[in-house]
């Protein structure tokens, strides 16, 4: 999704490319991922030749939020505070960085 959010527009080709220059990912792979992610209503595409061309169905911000929410549901039973303390636990977050997180709990953002 984010090759194509900052593309704007994408053929499996272009995201496989993309992502081959960050790690090995296989090129059946990329097409079964955007084919799922299509059906989910999160890319659309259309034919360009003999390619699919695909393009947001939606702004990021909304994508990020039903996958997150998804994953809330599968993971921790809908609850965020699990992920939270997880990633407060796990990752190396800085002073400022939990300060932020607080305030925006705080605000209820």
């Amino acid at each position: 999704m984010k090759v194509v959010w900052e593309r704007g527009e994408a053929t499996v080709r272009d995201v496989y490319e993309t992502l081959r220059e960050r790690r090995r990912v296989a090129y059946t792979t990329v097409m079964t991922v955007m084919g799922v992610l299509e059906k989910k209503g999160h890319l659309k595409r259309r034919t360009e030749g003999r390619s699919y061309v695909y393009r947001p169905a939606q702004p990021q911000r909304r994508v990020v939020k039903a996958m997150v929410q998804d994953f809330l549901t599968r993971v921790f039973d809908g609850s965020a505070q699990p992920l939270l303390a997880h990633l407060v636990e796990e990752r190396d977050l800085s002073a400022a960085d939990l300060q932020r997180l607080v305030r925006r709990v705080r605000e209820g953002k």
